[in-house]
């Protein structure tokens, strides 16, 4: 049994999942990140899964704003996503996604590189 304290934001991060597995087992691994983007964008429209898309977020340094960095996903207004395809992920990707995390006061953020063969081997649930 699964329970909000242990895994927050579950419902909306299984949305996000399925919708990614439907896209990576259509697509299949080895093309551009912007592609599966696009494609996850109108799964998310079919589905009518709200988000938003190369959302902004300003970065902050002891309350003076240092530089605007965008987004690939915000889901329904609680869950950042961000893709990857790249060959290997790398620590510097979750490091990245925590200070995003940080950066808008959101507690659940999903990590999911394509360029894999089972999807269930790319996805890092992170959690603040």
């Amino acid at each position: 049994m699964y329970s909000e304290e242990k895994y927050p934001l579950k419902e909306v991060t299984d949305k996000i999942i399925s919708a990614a597995i439907e896209v990576h087992s259509t697509l299949g691994p080895g093309l551009l990140e912007s592609v599966y983007e696009e494609a996850l964008a109108h799964e998310f429209d079919l589905r009518k899964i709200s988000y938003e898309r190369q959302k902004k977020i300003c970065l902050k340094y002891k309350g003076k704003e240092i530089g605007v960095h965008r987004i690939d996903f915000m889901v329904e207004n609680s869950v950042i996503l961000e893709l990857k395809a790249v060959e290997e992920m790398n620590r510097i990707f979750e490091a990245q996604l925590l200070t995003y995390l940080r950066a808008t006061g959101n507690k659940v953020g999903l990590l999911i590189n394509f360029n894999v063969q089972r999807l269930k081997d790319g996805l890092k649930r992170l959690v603040v």
